[in-house]
């Protein structure tokens, strides 16, 4: 059976009410539930985390590995800082596909910024809640070419 770990990162547990002009206003629960429904019918489990403690995001990704077979990660504001968080994909070797809610390139030009994009599959913004779906779509395509049958 595939798993997924979907990871988030800080201040993402303010979803839906944080800025929903930017955000939205579909809650981290919401989210998680949306994926759970897209992926079951494939036979997947899924696994969410959530903290906005980058060390924990970290363990997270260690413990990933022989556990999940990808990833699903908005690191929020560690996208933008985080060489550790690039270090420890690097170090998993796990597909990861990197997600955010809004478009980060046509943000403030920090924000433009991803270390994340360095070691992802795939970085998918700008698309709301459904960007998570499409990084379970793309994690499924990338697995289908790993493996085919």
């Amino acid at each position: 059976m595939t798993s997924v770990l979907l990871l988030n990162g800080p201040n993402l547990n303010l979803l839906g009410t944080r800025q929903p002009e930017v955000y939205g206003t579909t809650t981290l629960p919401q989210i998680e539930a949306m994926c759970e429904a897209h992926a079951t019918p494939w036979g997947w489990r899924l696994a969410s985390l959530q903290s906005n403690h980058e060390g924990v995001l970290i363990d997270a990704l260690h413990d990933a590995q022989g556990v999940h077979d990808g990833i699903i990660l908005n690191a929020g504001g560690y996208t933008h800082t985080s060489i550790a968080l690039m270090d420890a994909i690097s170090s998993v070797g796990l597909p990861v596909v990197e997600v955010h809610l809004s478009d980060i390139h046509a943000r403030e030009p920090f924000r433009q910024i991803s270390y994340i994009s360095r070691v992802a599959i795939a970085q998918i913004c700008g698309q709301g809640p459904q960007g998570y779906l499409q990084a379970l779509d793309t994690l499924r395509v990338h697995f289908k070419a790993e493996h085919p049958s």
